[in-house]
């Protein structure tokens, strides 16, 4: 498949239908206003804006923690209306258990579900080795550098092979060769279980080298001005990002955050 090829399901599994979120307190914050989106089964959507302009809020009604104050999401065709295992989140900064180490702290989801040992030993060493932590899965957290607890934060993430993965700048807080690196691992992960995938980014390049469709958001209040299918994911290419379809791209949702 050329970078140019967008895979589409054609499903929605999740659907967001005039999305509006009001916080209220000693003054009122409009961060959503008439918000609709459509993520497909198995895209890797990366929602970009700039800084306040509601895309954790959007992830945050995505994944049940709030209730917007106008409009509804459905996934399945169902409203969402608290959190559930169906959707797990993947935040900046790595929520291990300091008392486990890696191989339990990756092993805690399938055994809080009761599944049986040899199956929570085969998931668990699957997804080790997926992330490539196996030679690290007796260490714990204060013994991995920033990213490795990542990568086990990641493997914690997939043991439990939910629908969706939504994760909020996860790699942020990484050096830049650790973040080239990750960005990698998370592209690889996606080709091989396209799972489907909401991924919030300050980053132009990030989101182009990682999503099958980029969402750009305006200030708040937030609104989606740009849906944009493409597919440098699929390329195996380190040059792509110099052909002239990718310098584009990057130009045009420069200038729509800019704008925005």
């Amino acid at each position: 498949m050329s970078c140019n090829e967008v895979a589409k399901s054609g499903e929605p599994l999740v659907e967001l239908r005039g999305i509006s979120m009001l916080y209220s307190g000693k003054t009122q914050t409009d961060a959503l206003s008439d918000v609709n989106l459509e993520i497909d089964r198995g895209e890797f959507v990366c929602a970009l804006g700039p800084s306040g302009c509601g895309k954790s809020t959007m992830l945050g009604i995505i994944a049940g923690l709030l209730k917007p104050t106008g409009g509804e999401v459905l996934m399945d065709g169902k409203p969402i209306t608290g959190v559930d295992s169906t959707r797990a989140v993947m935040f900046q900064t790595p929520t291990l258990y300091p008392w486990l180490t890696a191989y339990d702290n990756v092993a805690f989801g399938p055994k809080m579900r009761g599944l049986p040992k040899d199956e929570v030993k085969r998931a668990t060493e699957k997804y080790l080795e997926l992330v490539g932590l196996s030679e690290f899965a007796e260490s714990y957290p204060y013994e991995l550098s920033g990213g490795m607890k990542q990568r086990a934060a990641l493997a914690r993430v997939l043991v439990n092979e939910p629908k969706m993965i939504l994760m909020d700048e996860p790699l942020g807080a990484l050096d830049a060769l650790t973040r080239a690196n990750m960005q990698e691992l998370i592209r690889k992960m996606w080709l091989e279980t396209r799972s489907t995938i909401f991924f919030i980014t300050h980053d132009v390049d990030e989101a182009l080298c990682l999503a099958t469709k980029a969402v750009v958001m305006s200030s708040r209040p937030g609104r989606i001005v740009m849906e944009k299918e493409i597919g440098f994911t699929y390329s195996s290419d380190e040059d792509v990002r110099y052909s002239p379809d990718y310098i584009a791209l990057r130009k045009e949702i420069l200038s729509k955050i800019d704008v925005a």
